[in-house]
C-alpha cells in the first residue's frame, strides 16, 4: 500500500487553455504509483459544452487499452441507462475522478482495484482543472469513489443517493470550483451555480443480485438529474 504520493499538480500546465491541453499533458502524469503498470492515462471525453457531467471511479480493464472512459461493460449500461431517463447522450462530457487503471494481476486477468484515498488526493487537481473548462448545471457522481474525491470521505451515496445538492457549495473545498477561466490572461469569475446527485456506479448494477432492481434505481436516479436540466 501506498502512504503518500506526489500528486498531480505538478504535471498540471498553467497555462492549458482547453480539455484537450490538459488531455495532452495528463499523458504524462506520474502523480502516483498507478501510471507504472497502467497502458494510459484514461482523461474525460464528450461534449465541453455539456449541460451534464458525470464522474466515475477509475477506467476499467477496456478502459484502459482504449484510452477512453465508459467503453467497457459499465460503460455500455449506462449508455442504456442514460437513453431511460430521457437524457441526451451527445452533450454529456465522462470522466473518472482517478485517471489510471488500478488493478491486480491473478494469472493473465487483469482485476479492478479500488482507489485508495492517497490516489483519490493525488488525481483530484485533473479533477478540479476539468471542471474550470466545463459548465454543467448538473453533476452526476458515480459511486463512492466519486464521491469521495469531490464531497469528502465522509460522505455516503447509500444515505444521499438521488437527492439534488448545491454546487459547488457541496464540495469538499468548494473553493476549488468557485472560479473559472475566462481568458488566457488569466482573469477569472465566478463559476454558475449547479448542482449535484449522486448514484450507484454501473459495475455495482452488474454486481447486484437482483440487477433488474438495480438497474431501476440507477435509471430512477438519472431521471431526477434529467429534470433537473432547464
Amino acid at each position: 500500500m501506498v502512504d503518500i504520493a506526489p500528486g498531480a499538480q505538478q504535471f498540471i500546465p498553467p497555462q492549458a487553455e482547453t480539455l484537450d491541453d490538459l488531455r495532452a499533458a495528463a499523458a504524462g502524469c506520474r502523480g502516483c504509483e498507478l501510471y507504472r503498470d497502467a497502458s494510459q492515462t484514461v482523461f474525460g471525453r464528450g461534449d465541453a459544452t455539456a449541460r451534464l457531467v458525470f464522474v466515475g471511479e477509475q477506467p476499467g480493464d477496456m478502459e484502459d487499452q482504449k484510452g477512453l472512459p465508459f467503453v467497457g461493460p459499465a460503460g455500455r449500461l449506462l449508455r442504456r441507462a442514460v437513453d431511460d431517463a430521457g437524457l441526451d447522450p451527445g452533450h454529456i462530457y465522462l470522466t473518472n475522478a482517478v485517471k489510471h487503471f488500478r488493478f491486480e494481476l491473478r494469472g493473465r486477468r487483469r482485476i479492478h482495484q479500488t482507489p485508495d484515498q492517497v490516489h483519490i488526493t493525488a488525481c483530484r487537481p485533473w479533477l478540479v482543472a476539468e471542471f474550470t473548462k466545463l459548465n454543467p448545471q448538473v453533476i452526476v457522481v458515480l459511486g463512492a469513489t466519486a464521491a469521495k474525491a469531490l464531497l469528502g470521505p465522509g460522505f455516503r451515496v447509500t444515505r444521499q443517493r438521488g437527492e439534488l445538492l448545491p454546487w459547488p457549495a457541496a464540495a469538499q473545498h468548494p473553493e476549488d470550483f468557485q472560479r473559472v477561466p475566462v481568458d488566457s490572461a488569466g482573469d477569472t469569475t465566478d463559476a454558475p451555480s449547479a448542482r449535484l446527485l449522486a448514484t450507484i456506479h454501473p459495475s455495482a448494477v452488474l454486481r447486484a443480485d437482483d440487477q433488474d432492481k438495480a438497474y431501476e434505481g440507477l435509471v430512477a436516479d438519472l431521471t431526477v438529474a434529467a429534470r433537473a436540466l432547464t
